[in-house]
């Protein structure tokens, strides 16, 4: 559970100073508010292009904004800055990414992990989740976070992320919403438009051609009906490799004395060594596993928009879009994994029948060390039993989006807008299986004196001969989660003056998600008596990558061999028996209906341009869960349906005073929420009654959750020069309450569990359950602060040709209460760049700290997790053949950064790989 955590006297008396500044800023504004003057100033044309007009635009749209808000523009079209729309977003300041095979995935936005940052496309909210290679990435999450990867980056004009709330956003994403935009026709001049990009590339590990290509057709008929469509198309190898460990295993005093007496030989540890080890204190790694992730990737998007004005004041564009991510996976892992031990440890004692005579025999521990937290760093061992695994699954991500939107200007100062819009994201694993080998060998296994590194030894073991192994087994599992979501919304805007704006809207928002995950594994598939203990000659191949060699087992003759199949049922010989394991049933519905009050003004005070929004969104959201309860080996008891409701109303202010020309100082003061995980909502749960006590548990999932809520408090300052030049500072502090946890109860009536009593036989809703837990809403705040520093400009100063040379650079550092995870205290990042019309190039450089994805008070606990600090050096050029035609090259992850995770306070080895660095060479022709 988490703690109740008070507010330091720093951070109080930053929110008392953001406090006071925008007091005194609306009561001046209220006695000294006079209507704005018109002044221009005449400029000298300039043309800009390519990633030089990206930053100058973005750069416009963050000037002209009334809340804060941070930008990235196409260069030109189905030309997006970067490959990847997150690794384009860690660019910008506050943003945070994570990484799947080295792209990226997912964002942290001011200290805020990926679950409270909302996405929107073209103005609809959108949930879309694809899969992980590692369970510590969120192998198979389905949550609120989006993962950016489903989309390519060709598709979409720009991106907005908004870190501060107005009244007139619909509410949710406590850290930001990120807006994302697709071309459309009258974003060019009438007539016929188009164009094409081709890339091919390669990874080091991969050395395969890996072709990207996306093409943009439009035709606008003078700015009154106009047709778009966009498609990209890529497909890529990748892989990851590296050591790692599944935490820790812990092996009791008792254990360990029993695997001694059944024939564990510690002889050859010293007198002091073997009381160690014998006492139970020692934390000894899990798996001591060799890996590499392998997967084939294609990914398939496709737009379309089309936009009339049937008169001069009104517009309607409809736009779709539909995505296709599909991965299939190899996964090949050498690990310990002993027959008759505990856990996944280094040591074994003998093996039975059916296993061959080399598992007969107990291991020989020759060596040991550990630190002064008892983590075992070394282990020396003769006579290891290890697990070859080969993990294959095919991934389907699909999404499909169609938005209505439409404005009519009544008059010249009414409007009138809004939109209807519905969209499904399916997410299907429609096999997901495992085939493991045993083998026999030795290990010296060392993780260095701090326990942070691995180098794994095999003297006198062979991974690469058959006659080590041992066939063991087959798993068959599947996984399906599906989301839909219904929205429409309808605004009115009225400019009652020159100084000020009424608007007022309402909306209606039903999303709902299901899933269940199917589990056959091989304790119910029949597969260990036809297949452990045969030779593994006939069906195993050799791989290698750069950290060893070892044997994998190949499906289609392993299949062939045993008569086996992917499946859940018995198999046509008769072996296997009934499906029982299914899991994680539910479906869940949350049905809102909002609306707001936003009142703008454009005016001076004290003789300054001062411009603002104040206003109310009030909602009322209903919630309803059905999910299975399940009892032992997963068999279903009954069905738990709860329903809840929430509402409220959330003020927004947001001011920005021009102080001095081209110089803004921005303050807001808002109250937002973010809804509750999805999985925490999801009643499905479990209940279990122990044979001998009669005593029972339960638990369940909680759909009656409050939003999480978060007043927040926004300080900026920024400085304006030149066609890109932007110096900015804003700090910001976020106070959150409802913060989401866990409560154990002891001894409740049923009826006060919200789990069937149906589920126990013979149980009545007065039957007392002596332990149920579930998510609930913690009492207190925490709180979250940060500053956030930028500067950009083009070095016009500099003689020719040096004048082309220009920076982008940013820094955020955010200090928060600990149980808040998923950010990095510190990240910055840079780009130098320089461009001609003829020619450019860029590198950039992207480094976030040390970050936790999650805390335990126990040091030792693998409850406390996270990763290592990082830094990702990207590169690209051009050169334009001609004024349509154009040559690129993009180079991403240069240096061949590692993913370092970590478990514990002392931060042990929980995984390391490298993804390796890819290039890309390409053509782009527009017309």
């Amino acid at each position: 559970m988490l703690k109740q955590n008070t507010v330091p006297t720093t951070r109080r008396n930053f929110r008392n100073l953001l406090l006071a500044t925008v007091s005194a800023a609306v009561v001046g504004a209220g006695s000294t508010v006079a209507y704005a003057q018109d002044g221009a100033s005449e400029l000298d044309e300039v043309i800009v292009t390519g990633y030089r007009r990206s930053l100058s635009d973005a750069r416009d749209i963050k000037q002209d904004s009334v809340i804060a808000v941070d930008a990235i523009v196409a260069e030109d079209m189905a030309k997006f800055p970067d490959l990847n729309l997150a690794e384009s977003l860690q660019r910008l300041p506050g943003v945070q990414i994570t990484r799947e095979a080295g792209e990226g995935r997912r964002i942290s936005l001011r200290g805020l992990g990926a679950d409270f940052s909302r996405v929107q496309l073209n103005g609809m909210e959108v949930l879309g989740n694809v899969d992980s290679a590692q369970d510590s990435r969120g192998q198979r999450s389905r949550d609120r976070a989006f993962d950016f990867n489903i989309f390519a980056s060709e598709l979409f004009s720009r991106v907005e992320v908004e870190k501060t709330f107005q009244a007139s956003q619909k509410e949710g994403g406590m850290a930001g919403t990120v807006g994302l935009f697709t071309g459309r026709p009258f974003d060019t001049e009438p007539g016929f438009r188009g164009a094409v990009t081709s890339k091919v590339g390669t990874n080091e590990y991969t050395d395969d051609a890996q072709p990207r290509v996306a093409a943009l057709l439009t035709q606008n008929w003078d700015n009154v009906f106009g047709v778009s469509f966009s498609a990209a198309y890529s497909r890529r190898r990748t892989t990851e490799q590296g050591r790692n460990t599944y935490n820790y295993e812990q092996a009791s005093a008792g254990r360990l004395q029993a695997m001694v007496n059944a024939g564990l030989n510690i002889s050859r540890l010293s007198a002091a060594e073997q009381a160690k080890f014998l006492s139970g204190d020692l934390y000894f790694a899990d798996g001591n596993r060799t890996s590499s992730w392998n997967a084939e990737q294609e990914r398939l998007g496709l737009t379309a928009a089309v936009q009339w004005r049937p008169t001069g004041t009104m517009e309607l564009t409809l736009d779709v879009l539909h995505g296709q991510f599909t991965t299939e996976r190899n996964e090949l892992h050498l690990a310990t994994r002993p027959l008759n031990s505990s856990g996944s440890i280094a040591f074994d004692t003998a093996a039975g029948a059916p296993w061959p005579s080399m598992f007969r025999t107990a291991s020989v521990i020759n060596d040991i060390a550990w630190d002064a937290n008892d983590y075992v760093t070394m282990t020396d061992v003769t006579g290891t039993t290890f697990g070859s695994e080969h993990r294959r699954s095919r991934n389907e991500n699909e999404f499909n989006q169609i938005v209505l939107t439409g404005t009519w200007d009544l008059s010249d100062r009414l409007r009138i807008d809004g939109h209807i819009g519905y969209e499904k994201s399916t997410y299907g694993t429609p096999y997901d299986d495992k085939l493991y080998m045993r083998a026999k060998g030795n290990l010296i296994a060392n993780y260095g004196a701090d326990g942070r590194s691995a180098t794994f030894e095999y003297p006198g073991f062979d991974a690469t001969n058959p006659a080590n192994y041992a066939m063991d087994s087959f798993y068959y599992r599947g996984f399906h989660n599906e989301s839909e979501l219904h929205e429409g919304e309808l605004n009115a805007r009225s400019e009652l003056n020159d100084t000020w704006t009424f608007s007022a809207g309402a909306a209606y928002h039903k999303f709902r998600q299901e899933g269940v995950d199917t589990f056959y594994d091989d304790n119910v598939n029949g597969t260990r008596g036809k297949t452990r203990g045969t030779s593994v000659a006939d069906i195993a191949d050799v791989f290698t990558n750069q950290f060893g060699s070892w044997l994998v087992g190949n499906y289609d003759r392993a299949f062939a061999k045993y008569r086996e199949y992917h499946r859940f049922g018995p198999n046509t010989d008769g072996t296997g028996g009934a499906l029982q394991d299914i899991e994680n049933v539910f479906e869940t519905t949350e049905e809102t209906i909002s609306g707001f009050v936003q009142a703008d003004w454009d005016s001076e005070v004290m003789g300054r341009p001062f411009r603002g929004n104040i206003g109310l969104r009030g909602y009322s959201t209903d919630t309803r869960s059905v999910g299975w309860i399940q009892g032992d080996s997963y068999a279903y008891l009954g069905t738990s349906d709860v329903e809840g409701s929430y509402e409220g109303v959330l003020p927004a202010l947001n001011t920005v005073l021009e102080v001095a020309p081209d110089v803004l100082l921005r303050f807001s003061a808002t109250q937002n929420l973010n809804r509750p995980g999805l999985g925490s909502m999801a009643a499905e749960g479990s209940a279990f009654q122990n044979e001998d006590s009669g005593e029972i548990t339960a638990s369940r999932g909680n759909p009656n959750l409050e939003p999480y809520k978060v007043n927040a408090y926004d300080l900026g300052l920024e400085y304006y020069f030149g066609d890109v030049g932007l110096v900015a500072v804003s700090l910001f502090q976020k106070d959150i309450t409802n913060y989401i946890g866990s409560v154990l109860l002891e001894n409740v009536p049923f009826s006060e569990t919200g789990v069937p009593f149906g589920t126990i036989p013979g149980a009545t809703e007065n039957t007392i359950v002596s332990e149920f837990s579930m998510p609930i809403n913690i009492e207190g705040t925490n709180t979250l602060t940060g500053v956030e520093l930028t500067v950009q400009a083009q070095l016009t100063f500099l003689p020719a040709p040096f004048d082309g040379f220009g920076v982008t650079a940013n820094y955020t550092k955010v200090d928060a209460d600990e149980d808040l995870t998923g950010f990095s205290p510190e990240s910055y990042n840079a780009t130098v760049y320089f461009e001609t019309t003829q020619w450019g190039a860029r590198a950039s450089m992207s480094h976030r700290a040390t970050w936790f994805s999650g805390y335990s008070a126990d040091p030792m606990s693998a409850g406390t997790r996270g990763f290592e600090a990082s830094t990702y050096v990207d590169a690209a050029a051009f050169f334009n053949i001609a004024d349509d035609l154009q040559l690129t090259v993009d180079a991403v992850n240069l240096t061949n950064e590692k993913d370092t995770q970590f478990w514990g306070r002392n931060q042990y080895l929980y995984n390391q790989n490298q993804s390796g660095t890819t290039y890309m060479a390409g053509v782009s022709y527009k017309f």
